[in-house]
């Protein structure tokens, strides 16, 4: 599903060059959760945004689907993440003039599909994050764990085939934490791919694998089994 070949995201101004990711070699595949893991300014985010196709790398090859994008422009870019990419942020990035009903439909909107199928999916996704009785709240009304809940049905109601994960916990107590690790992992099991950004061992525990990132490099990968971590 994901291919990256030799990827290297160089940051510059007019004093400084940064490069954020150095010669990336990484693959998932359809139906893998995957944990990305590092100290923070290790290039984790940045990878994320590539991954997404939010941004394109300064060097390699990047292959989604099977399509080549790394030079896609913003257009194309846009185009293959409709309906593809669904996106969970740690600060839950709602737009707060929306209330919930309204924020949860959006991606929706930009497929053209029809109310009557728009209305019908909304809902359904509300009753299962249990956020039906909140449809008419707006994000500064709801607790932090709502708000997450409403982020995560934004990004599952298009039947997206990739969940991206940036911290998707960091600012949530630990109880609703466990509540939205426990919804990306029914997602998982319901055949969803998903790729997360965690400082928290605990939530990459939820992962089948996890690529440790170091300084723009990937410099290993855990396979999770149930007796523990075996090193590749």
């Amino acid at each position: 599903m994901i291919r990256l070949e030799e990827i290297t995201m160089i940051f510059r101004t007019d004093t400084v060059e940064t490069k954020a990711l150095n010669s990336i070699n990484f693959e998932v595949k359809q139906g893998e959760f995957v944990a990305i893991m590092g100290p923070s300014g290790c290039g984790k985010s940045t990878l994320l945004n590539i991954i997404g196709l939010l941004d394109n790398p300064t060097e390699g090859e990047y292959y989604f689907m099977d399509k080549e994008v790394a030079k896609f422009n913003e257009h194309r870019r846009a185009d293959n993440r409709k309906g593809n990419i669904g996106f969970v942020f740690q600060n839950f990035n709602l737009i707060d003039e929306l209330d919930v009903y309204q924020n949860i439909e959006l991606p929706l909107l930009y497929l053209d599909m029809k109310n009557s199928e728009r209305k019908q999916r909304v809902q359904k996704i509300m009753e299962q994050m249990n956020i039906a009785h909140r449809s008419h709240h707006f994000p500064q009304q709801l607790s932090g764990g709502q708000q997450q809940r409403v982020a995560v049905a934004r990004a599952i109601v298009a039947n997206p085939k990739l969940i991206l994960a940036d911290e998707p916990t960091g600012n949530l107590d630990s109880a609703h934490g466990e509540e939205v690790m426990n919804i990306l992992k029914e997602l998982h099991q319901n055949g969803t791919t998903i790729i997360m950004v965690t400082h928290s061992q605990r939530d990459a525990s939820y992962a089948q694998r996890i690529v440790n990132l170091f300084d723009g490099q990937i410099i290993g990968e855990n396979i999770q089994q149930e007796t523990g971590f075996v090193m590749v």
